[in-house]
């Protein structure tokens, strides 16, 4: 079983937490995002605090180690429960976190020239954290990730990251 990662798009937090949670953020009885109608992609092993970090890096054409922002959790609340949490109605023990990307990283993303698409595939399917099939299954993540950020970027919407285990 591995880790999943769903990226959409949403006008604010409220709004990302019903639709990556379920109505309320009851996530014990969540929806889907898709049943939200959210704008969403399947990301399936693309963590946004490495690999999606070092999408963003390349496509600056900055090394990774320099990026100086990252993903903000926004749901469940920060802080985390200090000691064992053995709730089971804990947000905390769901295995579903949600973070905010950073504006800055949806900008990057959408104005990437097309004509820049195919050395940043290049650079990305080298990288250790993901075994991309072939070059191009990269080159075609690196233009769904910027359609999203196109849509998020034209519709004054932030990027979002759906973590669940």
């Amino acid at each position: 079983m591995g880790v999943l990662y769903d990226y959409f798009h949403a006008t604010d937090h409220t709004t990302a937490v019903n639709q990556a949670t379920g109505p309320e953020g009851d996530w014990l009885h969540g929806t889907s995002l898709e049943e939200t109608g959210a704008d969403w992609i399947d990301a399936k092993g693309l963590d946004p605090n490495v690999v999606l970090a070092q999408l963003v890096a390349y496509a600056e054409g900055v090394p990774f180690t320099d990026q100086q922002d990252a993903p903000e959790l926004i749901w469940p609340e920060p802080p985390y429960p200090q000691g064992e949490s053995t709730d089971p109605e804990s947000p905390w023990n769901t295995g579903l976190i949600l973070q905010r990307l950073p504006d800055r990283w949806r900008d990057v993303l959408a104005t990437l020239p097309e004509d820049a698409v195919p050395m940043v595939a290049a650079q990305w399917y080298e990288i250790e954290e993901v075994d991309f099939a072939d070059h191009l299954v990269a080159r075609n993540a690196v233009a769904t990730f910027m359609a999203l950020a196109c849509r998020a970027r034209m519709a004054g919407a932030h990027l979002y990251c759906r973590c669940s285990l």
